[in-house]
């Protein structure tokens, strides 16, 4: 299978604190992987130092086969590596089409001459960037909200716009954090049938962290659990969740049968 992320002996400290340390992933071209772990554990760190956000103390990071170490995170959107976070961050005030278009400002090619003259490239664009919005909202099923603000949303829509917004920067891979946090059980069966839909049609490699088992065990066809910033099992869904060492690193204790 193509490697679309590759990670091979990440870790970050700081200060005297090991927070991840010698994390190993590799991430095939349209693969469905879960982050899992206690609270704590480091699982948004690695996100973190996926995207740039954090600059790892050691370690690399490729995209299909070209180094992100250093890279800026806008750069990283770029090169085709979008996320999530576990807390909402839409323009709330701002309409649901337009928090969708804004995600494709990298893709604008007019300059400042034509944006203030209004020139007939900066409407050319305009348009296929609008268009491009309105055909990733009817997939997520929230076209008919595009001209709303995006706070009006319920919840759970406001967790899928997240989601499309990512989406509109083209990305090869897609990194959830925590997607279901908040969600009712009815939100997040239609999460997952999205989240299905998206790779089948879309083609594209996912990393997803989630405490919601159902959905992990329903979506993920591979789990690499973290405990204390380290791996502590990795392999088949139903084996790793079955982990002795995995079971005491969320339970506590270890678990007599």
């Amino acid at each position: 299978m193509q490697s679309t992320l590759t990670v091979t002996g990440l870790g970050i400290n700081f200060g005297g604190l090991k927070a991840v340390e010698d994390f190993n992933m590799d991430i095939g071209k349209g693969e469905l992987v879960g982050l899992i772990g206690p609270n704590g554990a480091g699982k948004t760190t690695v996100f973190n130092m996926l995207t740039g956000v954090y600059e790892p103390t050691y370690g690399t990071i490729s995209l299909e086969g070209e180094a992100l170490n250093k890279v800026p995170t806008h750069k990283i959107v770029k090169k085709g590596m979008a996320r999530t976070f576990q807390n909402i961050r839409l323009f709330g005030h701002l309409s649901v089409l337009t928090n969708v278009m804004v995600a494709q400002n990298l893709e604008m090619k007019y300059g400042f001459l034509a944006g203030m003259l209004r020139l007939p490239k900066y409407w050319q664009e305009e348009k296929q960037t609008r268009a491009k919005a309105m055909e990733l909202l009817r997939f997520f099923d929230l076209d008919l909200y595009a001209s709303i603000p995006a706070n009006s949303l319920p919840y759970g829509k406001q967790r899928k716009l997240e989601i499309v917004r990512a989406m509109a920067t083209n990305p090869k891979i897609l990194l959830l954090d925590e997607p279901a946090a908040g969600m009712n059980p009815s939100e997040t069966q239609e999460l997952m049938d999205t989240i299905g839909k998206l790779r089948q049609e879309y083609g594209i490699s996912i990393l997803l962290i989630e405490h919601d088992m159902k959905l992990v065990l329903g979506l993920c066809e591979r789990l690499i659990v973290l405990d204390h910033g380290k791996i502590i099992a990795q392999g088949d869904p139903t084996e790793v969740v079955n982990n002795k060492d995995v079971i005491t690193a969320y339970l506590g204790e270890e678990v007599v049968s």
